[in-house]
C-alpha cells in the first residue's frame, strides 16, 4: 500500500508515525545488497511512491559485482564461526582453504599461511580507508594465501567495507570476523594452528539500477534530492533514514509546486564506492548551469544513539551525533539555522573535498555551485544488525524538518 498518498499537506510538518511506516517498510525488504532482491524491490515500491504523486520515472541500469554466499567458515579445531566475505569476493574450494593461522602482525613470512588482521578500533567504512588496504596488501605482500580481517568497532559485530568496482580487488580470499568472535582464533594465530576458511559462493556481475523520477515545470533550472538505497545488509538506519526523508521531500515539494523542475533520485551501486552516483552524474544529471540546487541525503541521518555499558549497547531516545552536514558557503547559514539543535547537525561545514561526504564529493568537483549534503556512521552501520532497533519516526522527524525548511528558504 501506498505511504505516500496518505501523507499531510505540503506545509505541515513531518509525521512521525508516516516516517515509521516508511522505514517499516523499507526494512521489510531485507538485505540491500545492489542488484539483490531487496535493493530491487525496495526501488520498485518508491517507484510507485512518486508515480502517485505525479513524477515519470525512469531506471539508470548499470552492472555490479555480486556474491551470493552459500557458506562462508572460519575454523579451528571445533570452533566454528560465520564470516562476512569481504567484496569484491574471491571464493575458496567449497570444501575449505586449510593452513596455518598466522597473525599478521607478527613479522616475517606469511607464505602458505592464512594471515589473520586484527584493525584498530574504529567506525569502519571502507576498504579504501589506509589502515585496512595496506595491512592487506602487507599480509599478501608476504605471501598469505588469505586473509582474516577483524574489525574492530563500537558493537563487536562484523563491520562490511565498501570498496571500488573499477579498481582491482585483493586476488585472494578475504573475510571480515566478528571482534567478538576473534579471540580465540587471536590465541589460535599466535600458536600457528591449523584453521579451515570457507568462501562458497556464486560470484559475478549483475544489472541493479538508479531510480530517477522527475516532476518537469517547465522551469529554467532543477532541484535535485538525491539519496542512495543499497548497502551491504538491512540498512535501516543507515539507507531507511535517508530514504524516508527524501520521500517525504518529495511529497511536500510536488504539492507546493516551487518555480523549479523535480528531480528525486534513489541510487544502488553505494558500496561500491558511489557507483550509482557517479553513474548518474556523469550520464543522466541536470548540468551545473541547469541546476538550481543539489540536496543530498546521505548514510545515518537520524541514527539512534547507544549507552555503552559494561552489559552492553543500551538504546537511548536521541540521535547519534556521528552525522555531518555541510553546504556551499552561500547556503551554510541558513542551513545552519534550518538545523539548530539537532545534535552532530548544527556545525555546519563548507561543502568542499575535504569536509563533504559520500557522492556529494563527486557532485562538487563536477561543479555544483550550489549543494547541501549529510553524511554519518552510526554504531551499528555497516553491521547485519542495522535493524528497526537503530532508527525511528520520532528520530527521523526533525531532520526531515529541517531539510523541508531549508529547501523552502533557498527556493
Amino acid at each position: 500500500a501506498s505511504v505516500a498518498k496518505a501523507a499531510p499537506a505540503a506545509a505541515a510538518k513531518p509525521d512521525p508515525a508516516w516516517l515509521q511506516a516508511v522505514l517499516e517498510r523499507f526494512a521489510g525488504f531485507g538485505v540491500k545488497a545492489s542488484g539483490g532482491a531487496g535493493d530491487t524491490a525496495s526501488g520498485a515500491w518508491l517507484e510507485g511512491e512518486l508515480a502517485s504523486l505525479g513524477y515519470r520515472s525512469e531506471r539508470q541500469a548499470f552492472e555490479v559485482p555480486y556474491a551470493e554466499v552459500r557458506k562462508a567458515t572460519l575454523a579451528v579445531g571445533d570452533k566454528v564461526v560465520d564470516v562476512f566475505p569481504q567484496a569484491i569476493v574471491r571464493t575458496t574450494d567449497p570444501t575449505g582453504l586449510t593452513l596455518p593461522l598466522k597473525a599478521a602482525s607478527v613479522g616475517g613470512s606469511l607464505d602458505g599461511a592464512i594471515a589473520l588482521v586484527v584493525l584498530p578500533f574504529r567506525r569502519w567504512v571502507s576498504l579504501a580507508e589506509p589502515a585496512a588496504s595496506s595491512a592487506l596488501k602487507d599480509a599478501f605482500d608476504r605471501g598469505a594465501e588469505a586473509a582474516v580481517l577483524v574489525t574492530t568497532g563500537p558493537t563487536g559485530e562484523a563491520i562490511g567495507l565498501n570498496v571500488s568496482a573499477s579498481k582491482p580487488a585483493f586476488p585472494k580470499p578475504v573475510v571480515i570476523l566478528a571482534p567478538k568472535d576473534a579471540e580465540p582464533f587471536v590465541t589460535a594465530a599466535k600458536a600457528g594452528e591449523s584453521a579451515t576458511l570457507t568462501v562458497d559462493a556464486e560470484v559475478g556481475r549483475r544489472p541493479a539500477y538508479n531510480l530517477i523520477a522527475r516532476l518537469d515545470r517547465g522551469a529554467a533550472k532543477t532541484l535535485i534530492v538525491t539519496t542512495p538505497r543499497s548497502g551491504w545488509f538491512t540498512c535501516v538506519a543507515e539507507r531507511g533514514a535517508g530514504v524516508a526523508v527524501w520521500l517525504w521531500l518529495a511529497e511536500t515539494l510536488a504539492a507546493s509546486r516551487p518555480g523549479v523542475n523535480l528531480e528525486f533520485v534513489a541510487t544502488s551501486g553505494h558500496e561500491y564506492i558511489y557507483l550509482g552516483g557517479e553513474q548518474y552524474l556523469e550520464h543522466h544529471a541536470p548540468k551545473p548551469a541547469d541546476t538550481h540546487l543539489w540536496v543530498h541525503i546521505g548514510a545515518s541521518a537520524a541514527a539512534r544513539d547507544w549507552h555503552e555499558l559494561p552489559g552492553g549497547l543500551r538504546p537511548l531516545p536521541s540521535a547519534d551525533s556521528q552525522r555531518v552536514l555541510t553546504a556551499t558557503p552561500d547556503l551554510i547559514a541558513r542551513t545552519r539555522a534550518a538545523f539548530a539543535g539537532l545534535n552532530g547537525l548544527e556545525a555546519v561545514y563548507e561543502a568542499n573535498r575535504a569536509n563533504a561526504g559520500g557522492e556529494l564529493v563527486n557532485v562538487i568537483e563536477a561543479g555544483y555551485a550550489r549543494a547541501i549534503g549529510l553524511y554519518g556512521g552510526h554504531r551499528y552501520f555497516h553491521t547485519a544488525q542495522d535493524d528497526l532497533r537503530c532508527v525511528s519516526g520520532d528520530l527521523v522527524a526533525p531532520v526531515a524538518a529541517a531539510f523541508q525548511s531549508v529547501i523552502a528558504a533557498s527556493l
